[in-house]
């Protein structure tokens, strides 16, 4: 597979909605490889269409500890969302750049596989945000939409955390 550019905030690929996918095709099938390699390259856990400039309702995602379960939602949905969870966020797209959002904390989602067979995808915490954050790139938005607070470079993330842990050991 190939490595493909991931596109940064301020490209009009990220702000549009993608269209639905209605057949699998080989040239997607390539895709859907390109971005789980692109994502797992760029040490994410999650990658949208659009994010490599193709405006497609395509996902993929990664949260396992070895990196080696790939997820693919085509055409993904989510049809149940409970609870809260508030934490730090950052974007491939984003590069640099830390935020606290809160999303929720059991997300199901429907969605096709590659084979464009019907799935349902359940997910708590980490793969529960994972979903909301790409499923929010295939209509045109960002997390910095939703950041609580200000939007933090990596380092200024640290320091903040710092802070709160050194609060937290005097109490």
């Amino acid at each position: 597979m190939a490595l493909r550019d991931i596109r940064e905030i301020g490209e009009e690929c990220l702000t549009k909605k993608c269209k639905e996918v209605k057949e699998m095709t080989d040239r997607l099938r390539i895709l859907i490889g390109d971005m789980i390699d692109t994502m797992h390259e760029a040490e994410g856990v999650g990658l949208a269409a659009p994010q490599v400039g193709i405006l497609r309702r395509i996902v993929v995602i990664d949260v396992s500890e070895e990196g080696n379960e790939p997820i693919v939602l085509i055409n993904p949905e989510i049809i149940e969302k409970r609870g809260e969870q508030t934490g730090p966020e950052g974007c491939l797209s984003v590069p640099g750049k830390t935020g606290m959002v809160t999303r929720a904390e059991y997300v199901k989602a429907k969605a096709l596989d590659i084979d464009m067979n019907p799935i349902e995808v359940e997910g708590e915490g980490l793969l529960a945000r994972a979903i909301c954050h790409e499923l929010d790139h295939l209509d045109g938005h960002l997390y910095t939409e939703l950041v609580e607070g200000k939007l933090m470079t990596n380092e200024e993330f640290m320091e903040y955390l710092n802070a709160n842990a050194k609060e937290g050991d005097s109490e």
